[in-house]
């Protein structure tokens, strides 16, 4: 496992974050992920980094807070933790966040107290979120197996088998077997800016989506908005890789025109909890209506963060037959489920609009982006999926036809 670890570290270092001379680094690791956060920070001096900082955090702990801390404790944060993160945002520095998800860490916990502490939680982070979404910063996520996220993955198997076979996988999403995995990473990068511009190219102003499970679902793209993905570019010009893995293309829709069903195709876990069989129903991009089998009340404290949280704030396109997909698994961690399957996103929108940069709150609310303190993915891909674009002149182009591109 050393070997992979420097490896999978090298990655994040050179491909995710792309560490720079006199970089500022701040790496908040899962205690399972302490081996990963020492080699990424050997990688990141060696990178001629300035500093690095690490934050370790503990599901466990973090559980005992909920049940224990009452409301108003839970959010207060206290200044040091706002401040840390904030002051990130004046020195182009980096973040890199290590997972190590239990998917059912919070259950049996209030989704009340969860989602306050969310709403707070970005309140105070509102600078450092804002910079991240509009990528005035670079940042990366990255992730480990622990036990309990191992076993849910593959429950029949003893802890420490479940742990070899999570990492098995994740070496395969992550490229790491390789020999090269940094090249395996940037010829990836290369042949989806292919397909990013071929989208661009099209002028699209809405997509339409179709499958046997219930999609049927129509949505616009703002004035000026373009998409992008596997690699992208802070507003002062140094390529990063937000999450890793990815295989996602991704642009923002209008906030105001999603009409129609969606069905998740997938189970999402949010904050510990995990929501299953669900679906929402939009009018004029606002949802109307929504239901879920299982994590109800969760999905519901989603929705009704804020105004934004009740409309979309991503598009984000994955073919079926790709590399996560194919390992036909379904991890319980957002950060690999949603590089399996094509999805959207609650809340928060990337502002992907040609000059975004040079554009107020106002403007940018004016042609469609949505503002919220959420900005949680869920999967509606499926082996049927039917993807139809509409460009500014009118005509039709098949986009995704049995849930894969068609170019």
């Amino acid at each position: 496992m050393k070997s992979v670890i420097r490896k999978y570290a090298k990655l994040i270092v050179k491909v995710g974050a792309n560490i720079r001379k006199d970089d500022d680094v701040l790496i908040i690791s899962s205690l399972e992920g302490a081996p990963l956060a020492q080699a990424i920070t050997e990688f990141c001096y060696k990178s001629k980094a300035k500093r690095v900082t690490v934050s370790y955090t503990d599901d466990k702990v973090s559980r005992l807070h909920f049940l224990y801390q009452d409301t108003d404790t839970l959010t207060d944060i206290p200044s040091w933790e706002s401040d840390m993160k904030n002051s990130y945002n004046d020195k182009h520095a980096v973040t890199i966040r290590i997972l190590s998800e239990n998917p059912h860490v919070f259950d049996g916990v209030d989704p009340k107290k969860i989602a306050a502490r969310s709403r707070a939680t970005h309140k105070a982070l509102k600078e450092y979120y804002d910079n991240a979404m509009s990528n005035k910063i670079r940042w990366t996520l990255c992730a480990v197996p622990s036990e309990e996220w191992a076993k849910t993955v593959f429950p029949d198997l003893s802890p420490s088998k479940a742990v070899a076979a999570l990492w098995n996988l994740i070496i395969k999403a992550m490229r790491l077997d390789c020999k090269d995995s940094v090249k395996a990473w940037q010829d990836f990068q290369n042949a989806s800016l292919v397909r990013i511009n071929k989208l661009n190219s099209l002028k699209l102003t809405k997509l339409h989506y179709k499958n046997s499970i219930g999609t049927d679902f129509t949505i616009g793209l703002p004035e000026g908005a373009y998409f992008s993905g596997a690699k992208e570019n802070t507003t002062y010009g140094a390529p990063f890789c937000a999450n890793m893995p990815t295989e996602e293309i991704f642009t923002l829709p209008d906030k105001n025109s999603g009409n129609g069903k969606i069905v998740a195709s997938m189970p999402l876990v949010h904050n510990g909890t995990v929501i299953e069989d669900f679906y929402l129903e939009l009018k004029d991009g606002k949802i109307t209506d929504f239901n879920a089998k299982k994590g109800y009340e969760t999905l519901k404290n989603i929705i009704e963060t804020d105004e934004g949280s009740h409309r979309l704030g991503e598009i984000a396109l994955v073919q079926y037959d790709s590399p996560i997909q194919n390992l036909k698994t379904l991890f319980y961690n957002t950060l690999f489920d949603e590089n399996a399957s094509c999805h959207f996103a609650i809340g928060e929108a990337y502002p992907l609009i040609y000059g975004a940069e040079n554009m107020s709150k106002e403007e940018l609310e004016k042609l469609g982006v949505n503002f919220s303190g959420e900005h949680v993915d869920f999967m509606v891909g499926t082996p049927d999926l039917e993807i139809t674009g509409t460009s500014i002149d009118g005509s039709e182009t098949p986009i995704f036809r049995n849930g894969n591109f068609c170019f």
